[in-house]
């Protein structure tokens, strides 16, 4: 046992720094995408920006339960998170030589759709190989959460100072990150539980055997759709209202990102010790209450007040939800349980981007920012019971990796 949790925690530290970077690679280019997509060939900058960013969520949605469902028949995921990482290296390194080979802006689309489906295999499977660790799922997914939120807060305001360099400077460093991001992926060992040799379509049809996997991806979906809302609402809304540069924007940023991704693993071992219903129900009334609050405060000042508030609130709510994938998935079809959270977050995100930049244009920051709190709330309210049917299956989970242990020892 002594000797056993090292490792795990090596493994975990490093699944975590796989996630990190794959998430830094990607929000690299977004600062700078206005001005990327006219250098690469876009007519105009909205739509251009639009269709680069729609192409890779496209992608990951299409593309993560294929993985999911390999890993899981395959019985390995190392390599599967290595071609990923080193297909998407090969992408963002084509994409940033796109104008010297005199490429079209659709090849630069057709490129965003192949880097962006081997993107998502790094990710979702490396975050699939977290939830076969031992240690507690709050935990681990505590441990996604923190790379998750340090990746994309780091990812912006380098990635800004990047763009100013070059157009394309993102995208070379976002290539050496994912080369990078395969080097730490080789030497963790695959723990598997076991080797699915069910068709896709068995599969899927386990899935949906256990509908309790709506709760999650619902869930998923919610939470990311309000961090799209932030990326692209929220800065025009600090710039507008408050007159804030680019810099200033970003710190405010960072009053969320910042105890969102610091408190991920606290929170994760938290709903370890107390269930998931708390953070995922009172969690999630408390996030929306405080995403509506931004949109309302007078000040800057009270706008970083609970810009703070609703990272701690997020941090809250993110473990605890993506554990309760762990909790439910049959061991043998992990991959493709994770892969289906994953295709509803990035739904969740371009939902986030394309409905809150619609609201926020036509009916204004106060009404969007409204919204946006209320489906929050409202998903909460609607799942509380679901949700608390679910939490006992975090004790059975407990007391079946003590037994485990046990017997190891």
């Amino acid at each position: 046992m002594g000797r056993m949790l090292p490792g795990v925690r090596g493994e975990r530290v490093r699944l975590a720094a796989v996630i990190w970077s794959v998430l830094l690679a990607q929000v690299l280019l977004y600062p700078g995408v206005p001005d990327l997509v006219v250098h690469l060939g876009a007519s105009e900058q909205l739509d251009g920006g639009t269709w680069f960013l729609v192409a890779e969520f496209a992608a990951f949605v299409i593309c993560a339960g294929i993985w999911g469902y390999l890993s899981d028949r395959l019985g390995k995921r190392v390599p599967l998170v290595v071609a990923g990482a080193l297909g998407g290296a090969i992408g963002y390194g084509a994409l940033a030589a796109a104008p010297t080979l005199g490429l079209s802006f659709g090849a630069v689309l057709a490129l965003r759709v192949v880097q962006g489906a081997a993107t998502i295999a790094a990710f979702s499977l490396s975050m699939t190989m977290l939830m076969d660790l031992r240690g507690g799922h709050g935990r681990n997914m505590g441990a996604a959460g923190i790379a998750i939120g340090l990746g994309t807060a780091m990812g912006a305001p380098i990635g800004g100072q990047l763009a100013e360099i070059h157009p394309t400077t993102p995208l070379v460093a976002a290539s050496v990150l994912m080369v990078g991001t395969a080097l730490l992926a080789i030497p963790t060992p695959d723990r598997v539980p076991s080797e699915s040799r069910a068709t896709v379509a068995t599969a899927l049809a386990r899935l949906r055997d256990r509908p309790e996997l709506t709760i999650p991806y619902a869930f998923g979906f919610i939470d990311r759709l309000t961090a799209g809302f932030f990326a692209l609402v929220g800065t025009l809304y600090f710039q507008t209202e408050f007159g804030l540069d680019a810099g200033a924007t970003g710190l405010m940023l960072t009053l969320f990102f910042a105890p969102f991704a610091l408190l991920q693993y606290p929170m994760g071992r938290l709903s370890d010790r107390i269930g998931r219903f708390i953070p995922v129900v009172a969690g999630s009334i408390c996030y929306g209450i405080t995403v509506i609050a931004v949109g309302f405060a007078p000040t800057v000042a009270l706008a970083g007040a609970t810009m703070v508030a609703v990272g701690v609130c997020g941090a809250f709510v993110s473990p605890a939800t993506m554990a309760l994938v762990s909790d439910v998935a049959p061991d043998h079809d992990r991959g493709v349980a994770m892969a289906g959270f994953n295709a509803f977050g990035s739904l969740g995100f371009l939902t986030g981007f394309l409905v809150g930049g619609g609201l926020a244009d036509r009916l204004g920051f106060a009404t969007a920012f409204t919204v946006t709190g209320l489906l929050e709330i409202g998903i909460a309210l609607l799942a509380f019971r679901a949700v608390y049917r679910l939490g006992g299956r975090v004790e059975q989970v407990k007391q079946g990796e003590e037994t485990k242990t046990t017997s190891a020892e």
